[in-house]
């Protein structure tokens, strides 16, 4: 008797049929791509003694269109990518470029200083700093005596 499972869910969660669909699934959640309208720029974050480095990839984009928040330790960084269909006489054959509406979000550490951050939008990157506290120690190793 060969069974075959319909559902894919089980109590919530994802239960892959294949090993194959396994893979299709977690290569779909590691990329950002567009769905219903929506993309998830990608974002490279740094840090050295002085501060907090955010940059975000956001090609073709004007600034104007880009919407960033503080709210209770968590930056946010949203806005809209808007698809121009009206360019005369072009018949477009493939899309492959992300477009939609975006938000990203990052809890910041206790000793960023929300009093110093500052944003630049330079050829398609937007680069976030933020400042750390002097004085304000978040980690520290304790002796055991």
């Amino acid at each position: 008797m060969n069974t075959t499972i319909k559902n894919a869910n089980y109590n919530g969660r994802f239960v892959p049929r294949t090993y194959s669909d396994l893979f299709d699934v977690f290569l779909k959640d590691s990329f950002p791509e567009s769905k219903n309208g929506n993309f998830l720029p990608s974002a490279d974050i740094s840090e050295d003694d002085k501060g907090y480095y955010v940059n975000l990839t956001i090609p073709g984009i004007n600034k104007e269109d880009i919407k960033i928040e503080l709210n209770e330790g968590v930056l946010a960084v949203s806005g809209e990518k808007k698809f121009n269909k009206e360019e005369n006489g072009k018949k477009y054959h493939t899309v492959e470029s992300s477009y939609g509406v975006f938000k990203r979000s990052f809890k910041l550490p206790e000793n960023a200083n929300v009093e110093a951050i500052e944003a630049e939008y330079k050829d398609g990157i937007l680069a976030i700093t933020i400042a750390k506290q002097e004085g304000k120690v978040v980690k520290s190793t304790i002796q055991i005596k």
